[in-house]
């Protein structure tokens, strides 16, 4: 069994405000250091063979935090798990992008249809390449919501879910198939009156 342990970066200072960051390439601030502290100290006694991130920077140095704690495990970029492009509407609040594109026809925006398709073969590829292992995914909350989705034929993830900056999911393989253990995971950040889920 493959299993994969999936980490949303840290805050950034677009999260901290409420925008949609997409493939911008926004730093962690420091508050969004403090929560890839945590996920290291929280899950610094587990077992990885090795550390998965997406090339945005935020989910890079969150991962490289967290690799700390871990053993310093080998890095890998994975594109497959990059943020879905929000086109138009990237670097908009929410209400402005409801505002400006009511009908949700935002032009540029990465088709959901393609992002499903990388996440399933990012998924793939995890899968050929470390059989019966555990690995650390570091990736974002619209691909994360993206998998969870797609594993829960739509029960949770995109549309009804929304992830904590640094929250916590497992996913596992069974079968040919993937299932989810669980999802959401934010004990590590009790040290916060707030968590932030944009």
């Amino acid at each position: 069994m493959t299993t994969i342990c999936l980490v949303r970066h840290g805050e950034t200072d677009w999260n901290a405000i409420g925008k949609l960051q997409g493939r911008e390439d926004i730093p962690l601030n420091e508050r969004g250091r403090q929560q890839a502290e945590m996920v290291g100290e929280f899950l610094e006694s587990s077992k990885f063979s090795a550390v998965v991130t997406s090339p945005l920077l935020r989910a890079k140095q969150t991962a490289e935090i967290v690799n700390n704690y871990i053993g310093n495990l080998p890095l890998i970029e994975n594109a497959d798990f990059i943020e879905k492009a929000y086109g138009k509407a990237s670097g908009m609040t929410i209400p402005e992008r409801d505002e400006q594109f009511p009908d949700g026809n935002i032009p540029d925006m990465e088709p959901i249809d393609f992002v499903k398709k990388r996440v399933v073969h990012g998924l793939s590829t995890m899968r050929a390449c470390f059989p019966n292992q555990t690995i650390l995914l570091v990736a974002h909350g619209g691909l994360i919501n993206v998998i969870l989705a797609i594993l829960s034929n739509g029960e949770i993830g995109t549309g009804k879910t929304k992830l904590f900056n640094t929250c916590i999911s497992h996913i596992a393989t069974a079968g040919d198939s993937w299932k989810i253990i669980d999802y959401n995971r934010i004990e590590h950040l009790s040290r916060f009156g707030k968590v932030t889920s944009i």
